[in-house]
């Protein structure tokens, strides 16, 4: 089912919005990986609510609970799950919702496909179902950067029509959290929390465009055909809330070159294959070719603004209905480490596939 997503590093999420709280089932772990609460937590205060004056004001501590899994400080190899509690629900922002659909969310969609839908919060396509995507990210990143040298990353890249000029080979984590927004350029990121904070003000939203990097990754990760590398990322990037379009190395921009000046010439240094140029974002053919693989996600503004728009009622008639709640004017600061979690996870199932097929 659509809840349960990897092979040998499997995550099922569990939970909505405004319910009892949220989680994961991270299965297919190995066992005696060192891992408390403390190797988590820190990526979910990177993703939860009210942690600035640019995102939603909601107010969770989300603080994660290992529930099974894991034994005197070490993985045992058996299924981890993991849950936080929902503290700061107010269902009643969302009354006349349970009557009709908000343009652009999924009210409709879901009523459309189960015949009933948890309209409190949206449900469970609320964004806080990434809490368990981040949770189990984070066990896949400490066992990447532990196990196979692999350091993921993401930034904030454009706001609109914003560009940062950031180098994804060069990136730096503490550049990346130096500001509210996620940008690593000083200078841009000034300019996209004024932008976003403006656009708050006007009862509007903005999107904009998260980079990601994964740095280490050594050749021959990733499989033939159906399971190429940069479809399972594509794949984990679109499941995102609010993303609306995926691009690797040089993506649409590849179009305007030619396949001389496209193509990544190869060349032996320091003993290892090496590529002099790389268009191909570290992955040729479905397989990492040790290069740093780098790619671009989309994410569309936020769908609730706080304006009257056109809608349909549940008893399928025309109405209007105005925003309300606390919702976040950009999704992008928060986006960040949803980004980075679903990029190890894809990552660390296709490191453990690697090695059971060729060791």
């Amino acid at each position: 089912m659509g809840n349960t997503f990897g092979q040998l590093f499997r995550i099922t999420t569990w939970g909505e919005s405004h319910g009892g709280g949220v989680g994961v089932v991270v299965d297919g772990c190995p066992p005696r990986v060192k891992l408390s609460a403390a190797d988590i937590q820190p990526d979910l205060d990177r993703r939860r609510p009210g942690q600035s004056r640019i995102v939603t004001p909601r107010k969770e501590t989300d603080a994660v609970q290992i529930l099974s899994g894991v034994f005197e400080g070490r993985t045992l190899g058996t299924p981890i799950s993991m849950w936080v509690k929902n503290e700061d629900q107010r269902s009643e922002a969302y009354a006349e919702m349970a009557t009709k659909f908000r343009p652009s969310h999924a009210d409709y969609t879901y009523q459309a496909k189960f015949g009933i839908r948890a309209w409190p919060g949206g449900g469970r396509t609320s964004a806080r179902e990434t809490i368990g995507r981040v949770a189990a990210g984070a066990i896949a990143k400490k066992i990447l950067r532990e196990r196979f040298g692999v350091e993921v990353l993401a930034y904030v890249k454009q706001v609109k029509n914003l560009v940062a000029d950031v180098d994804c080979a060069k990136v730096k984590f503490r550049d990346i959290e130096s500001n509210i927004v996620r940008c690593p350029d000083a200078a841009m990121a000034e300019k996209m929390i004024r932008l976003i904070e403006r656009t708050r003000n006007a009862g509007d939203t903005v999107g904009g465009i998260i980079e990601g990097v994964a740095r280490g990754v050594p050749p021959g990760w990733g499989e033939p055909v159906f399971d190429r590398l940069e479809a399972d990322l594509a794949k984990a990037m679109l499941s995102l809330p609010a993303s609306k379009a995926f691009e690797i190395g040089s993506g649409f921009g590849g179009i305007l070159l030619t396949g001389r000046e496209h193509n990544d010439p190869f060349r032996m240094k320091g003993g290892k294959v090496r590529t002099t140029s790389n268009s191909s974002g570290g992955i040729q053919g479905g397989i990492s070719n040790g290069e740093p693989i780098y790619f671009r996600v989309a994410f569309k503004p936020v769908a609730t603004v706080m304006h009257e728009q056109d809608t349909v009622s549940v008893d399928l008639k025309n109405t209007t209905l105005k925003g309300r709640g606390r919702h976040d004017p950009c999704v992008l600061p928060r986006a960040v480490p949803m980004v980075e979690a679903m990029t190890a996870l894809v990552l660390v199932d296709h490191a453990l596939r690697h090695t059971a097929q060729c060791g």
